[in-house]
């Protein structure tokens, strides 16, 4: 039987969490009772209405990874007919199962982890990611890009990596808030370029800084948080007067700023998949997207492209060359394909 880490509902719906919440409400479509089960601290409330899917309650103690680590791993330890499915880049070393590594940032960009806290992610991160190269019983990635680097770097069998791509669509769910227009009236006269994402090292933001301090006439909104990690230095300075922070929005905003938005701009220069681009095209917005690492796999023809760390480029004359039309990515990363191959990798190991 397979046992679904739910960890993800303590945090905020993006990235790896929404990936993995969208995931779990297709798999209790496709499984039968008794395949699959899904663990969450007992405190959680508001799960999906699962019907196939068995939700088991743990008492939570501590923050995440001593609840993984401990409380989940003893209570796998017990119950041995479970294999434990995990979406975050997390092997439990005692019971390990099938197992999610979006990317190994932390391997291959060490320079950006600077302080004592930075470090100690970085470490954790890097003990992680060889637990789930050398004990998981299958490693599921989110590009062609990204399983390339794992099998460089650790050396182990290509047959053991599985490649899932992640998905927009619940971007169509999703009802406009046009108030946020109200919250920030700056940008209801103005044409500008929006970023969302983690303001973190390898988004790249100072990329936009640069560009914005050069262009003085184009606009840029950016929101997200920081994280506690790899903080970007460059937003605690002056930034530009025509850059806009919003911080933190709810998804509904968050649509209403995209579809207002002259473009949509990522200009990361390391991604294992990038999202946001892809919930950008489900909105009908072009894209302006770095051309490092899995950006250019996942997107092809349908981004504009700029080096990211090269600001000598005219964003305007950009989005006047040709693209292709989007339909046949959005119709690629699909949540629904996704849930679909990954329950044929489960169906291995269900019984």
């Amino acid at each position: 039987m397979i046992l679904i880490n739910g960890d993800f509902f303590c945090r905020r719906l993006t990235g790896i969490e929404r990936y993995a919440y969208e995931i779990t409400i297709r798999l209790d479509k496709l499984c039968k009772p008794g395949e699959i089960a899904i663990v969450i601290p007992s405190y959680i409330k508001n799960l999906p209405e699962y019907k196939n899917l068995k939700v088991i309650r743990l008492k939570k103690k501590g923050k995440n990874i001593i609840w993984q680590m401990m409380t989940l791993q003893y209570f796998l330890l017990i119950h041995k007919k479970y294999t434990v499915l995990e979406f975050g880049n997390n092997c439990l070393p005692f019971t390990p199962g099938i197992v999610f590594l979006h990317d190994i940032y932390c391997e291959l960009f060490p320079k950006d982890f600077t302080s004592i806290r930075d470090k100690f992610t970085m470490l954790y991160s890097r003990i992680q990611y060889r637990f789930i190269s050398y004990l998981a019983k299958r490693i599921i990635t989110v590009s062609e890009s990204s399983k390339k680097e794992i099998i460089n770097k650790f050396r182990i069998n290509q047959d053991k990596i599985d490649v899932i791509y992640s998905n927009a669509d619940h971007m169509k769910k999703i009802k406009s808030d046009t108030s946020v227009f109200t919250d920030f009236p700056i940008l209801n006269n103005k044409q500008y370029y929006y970023f969302l994402g983690s303001l973190s090292k390898r988004k790249n933001l100072q990329w936009i800084i640069k560009y914005a301090k050069k262009n003085p006439e184009d606009y840029f909104a950016i929101s997200g948080t920081s994280l506690l990690t790899v903080k970007i230095k460059e937003l605690d300075a002056e930034i530009p007067k025509n850059i806009i922070l919003l911080g933190y929005l709810n998804d509904s905003k968050v649509k209403a700023l995209m579809e207002k938005c002259k473009a949509f701009i990522l200009p990361s220069y390391y991604e294992g998949f990038g999202l946001t681009p892809l919930e950008a095209l489900s909105c009908g917005v072009p894209i302006i997207i770095s051309n490092a690492s899995s950006l250019p796999e996942i997107y092809g023809n349908t981004a504009h492209y700029i080096d990211p760390f090269n600001t000598d480029v005219d964003l305007n004359q950009l989005l006047k060359e040709p693209v292709d039309n989007p339909d046949e990515i959005l119709s690629k990363y699909s949540s629904d394909k996704a849930a679909t191959m990954l329950y044929d990798v489960l169906k291995e190991y269900i019984n």
